[in-house]
């Protein structure tokens, strides 16, 4: 079993929060090792998934980084996880989940994939500064070595539906053309029409241990499950989009097509 299969997806979250934290405020593993007493090598295992720190560690980064408790507690969901080998709160955050996940899939039904709006786009459909950093912040998992791999299925309309007008349309159009030319991003568009058993957007992590966590976006708020039942029903659904979608290429011409006819 290779080093990637061993690491706990509980670890990886953990150290994400760390990543995040030390990003948010302006510091590199250096200096950030240096403020706690480690070395840079303990801070990137740490923030790679690959060990547990001490509690008092964690005491010691929030100190650091001026967070709060916000580490100790993750840590302590972090060791209740481990000895119950079950999913604790920390997932119940879908995105801490999506940050140490190994694979990503989506459907989108009406806007662009959140991992992938430029912030001219999220800046229309969030009136919230820290809404809109946040949305930012989470796409660093597409930057991660090694970075997830990600097929996002999107509803043709998305191409279609105004948001922030036509430069904004543009850029963003021309923003998943860039993304999908990555080796781990796969984007594709199914045309418009009806597909059994497709209700609402959703995303599914998988987390380097192959459990899986699912996220549905409801009327109000989302919905975070890891139940056999549900995580079943949503790869079926999964499926059926991709195998009613463009390929990829196919999906770039689309897109091409879009901008040069209606955002041009």
């Amino acid at each position: 079993m290779t080093m990637k299969n061993r690491i706990k997806p509980e670890f990886l979250s953990f150290g994400a929060e760390v990543r995040r934290l030390r990003k948010a405020a302006g510091l590199n593993q250096q200096q950030l090792s240096d403020l706690v007493n480690v070395t840079r090598s303990y801070i990137t295992q740490i923030e790679c998934g690959r060990t547990r720190c001490r509690r008092d560690l964690a005491l010691r980064l929030d100190r650091a980084l001026k967070s709060g408790t916000t580490l100790v507690e993750a840590w302590d969901e972090l060791l209740e996880s481990i000895k119950s080998d079950k999913y604790p709160e920390f997932f119940a955050n879908f995105p801490k989940a999506e940050q140490s996940a190994n694979m990503l899939r989506a459907y989108e039904e009406r806007i662009v994939h959140g991992l992938f709006q430029i912030e001219a786009y999220a800046r229309v459909l969030l009136n919230d500064e820290d809404a809109i950093k946040n949305r930012i912040r989470r796409q660093e998992v597409l930057d991660r070595n090694p970075a997830p791999a990600v097929t996002v299925v999107m509803d043709e309309s998305v191409l279609y539906r105004e948001v922030g007008g036509k430069e904004v349309m543009r850029e963003q159009l021309e923003h998943l053309i860039q993304l999908s030319h990555r080796d781990k991003v796969n984007i594709q568009i199914v045309p418009i029409q009806y597909i059994r058993n497709v209700w609402a957007t959703f995303v599914i992590a998988t987390l380097p241990d192959q459990r899986q966590v699912v996220y549905t976006a409801k009327a109000y708020g989302g919905e975070t499950s890891t139940s056999p039942v549900d995580i079943a029903l949503v790869n079926e659904t999964m499926a059926t989009l991709q195998a009613e979608a463009l390929n990829v290429r196919d999906t770039r011409a689309l897109i091409r097509k879009v901008i040069e006819e209606r955002w041009t």
